[in-house]
């Protein structure tokens, strides 16, 4: 199949400059795209505004299972469905008005204030697991590992709480609640400009086209920022490259799966694969993580001094570590480079954006179809 799309605006995911050496691509499969995106009614907004309520009810939920300190799942999961509820959210409100901007920012903050704890227990994990497998000559480091980080975790814990302590999850709650499930009546407030801004469509825009109007839009940022950061990836992969990659994929995600609410073909293969590229990516960010934290460790002068054989190992470990994050990038790009995964993703993507909606099609020239 022909990798030249109808335009979109959404620049090529091929690379704009020199692919790093080692990386092969896979030879390109033959695509089937997927059915035409069609979905358009009142009942479909209400279905989104329903499943925002939802992953809000879900993001508050665990704020107690949080706040009890010893529910790592529940750090990780919190953090999730911020993701998945801001994804939600810029949907609804492309356009947001201020009480939603500062909802936003809620979720967001409350997303970093979790970060350093979820990273502890991410490789505290990975301790405990080392120190059920190694000898004993790796059995002393391990523990002198896992002792630093509980330290650091009890810490950056206590300021998580305090963190979230200030930002007053139920009261945004409320307010939120209060807009999605009311009767359906739009609401307005004047925007910052002095204009009237609609926080939902209104009856009229209820119609197929402006549904399906907000979906392509809301798709072709988030793959727009995606093809950004994989392209940058290409041309230098470094943390802050592959870590854009990543956070961008979990962005695209959390998208397909509202799609995938309306039964768009292909959509849940391309979330089997969207898991997957996360998930490894996902992988390569601990082993980032272990190293800043392990350089961190025998940093401390006190350490080093009393230390300093366990602080030889554990350099040694780093170096270790390196080559696994070069056998993880080496994996990346395999996955990425014009791989059958990629290739679907990207034909998919290219096939919701350029679709015309139902009411389009309804009132199209019959000649199209000859020509």
């Amino acid at each position: 199949m022909s990798d030249t799309k109808p335009a979109t605006g959404i620049p090529s995911s091929e690379p704009s400059g020199p692919v790093p050496s080692g990386f092969p691509t896979a030879e390109k499969p033959a695509v089937t795209p997927p059915a035409e995106w069609a979905p358009g009614s009142a009942h479909d907004w209400t279905k989104v505004r329903k499943l925002t309520l939802g992953q809000m009810n879900r993001f508050v939920s665990l704020e107690p299972k949080v706040l009890k300190g010893n529910k790592p799942n529940a750090v990780h999961d919190m953090r999730v469905a911020s993701r998945r509820l801001q994804q939600l959210l810029d949907l609804l409100y492309p356009a947001p008005p201020k009480e939603i901007r500062r909802l936003r920012r809620r979720i967001k903050s409350c997303r970093r204030a979790l970060s350093e704890v979820r990273n502890c227990d991410a490789q505290l994990k990975r301790a405990q697991k080392s120190l059920a497998s190694k000898r004993r000559s790796s059995r002393e480091t391990w523990e002198a590992i896992g002792k630093y980080l509980a330290e650091r975790r009890s810490e950056t814990f206590g300021k998580a709480l305090r963190k979230l302590g200030k930002l007053n999850l139920a009261v945004a709650y409320v307010s939120l609640k209060e807009r999605l499930e009311g009767n359906g009546a739009p609401r307005a407030e004047d925007g910052e400009d002095g204009t009237r801004s609609q926080l939902l469509p209104s009856s009229r825009e209820y119609a197929s086209e402006s549904f399906h109007g907000r979906f392509r839009a809301a798709l072709g940022k988030v793959w727009q920022a995606y093809e950004a950061q994989a392209g940058k990836s290409r041309r230098d992969a470094d943390t802050s490259a592959l870590h854009g990659v990543r956070i961008a994929a979990k962005r695209v995600r959390y998208l397909v799966e509202v799609i995938r609410e309306f039964d768009v073909a292909g959509s849940a293969e391309v979330l089997t694969w969207l898991r997957k590229l996360q998930q490894h990516l996902g992988d390569w960010h601990d082993l980032e993580v272990l190293e800043q934290m392990l350089l961190e460790m025998v940093a401390r002068p006190k350490f080093l001094r009393n230390h300093l054989d366990i602080a030889i190992r554990v350099e040694k470990l780093v170096l270790r570590n390196r080559t696994a994050k070069k056998r993880y990038v080496e994996k990346y790009f395999r996955m990425t480079l014009d791989s059958a995964e990629s290739r679907y993703l990207k034909e998919w993507v290219g096939d919701l954006l350029s679709a015309r909606s139902p009411a389009a099609r309804a009132a199209r020239d019959p000649a199209d179809d000859r020509t």
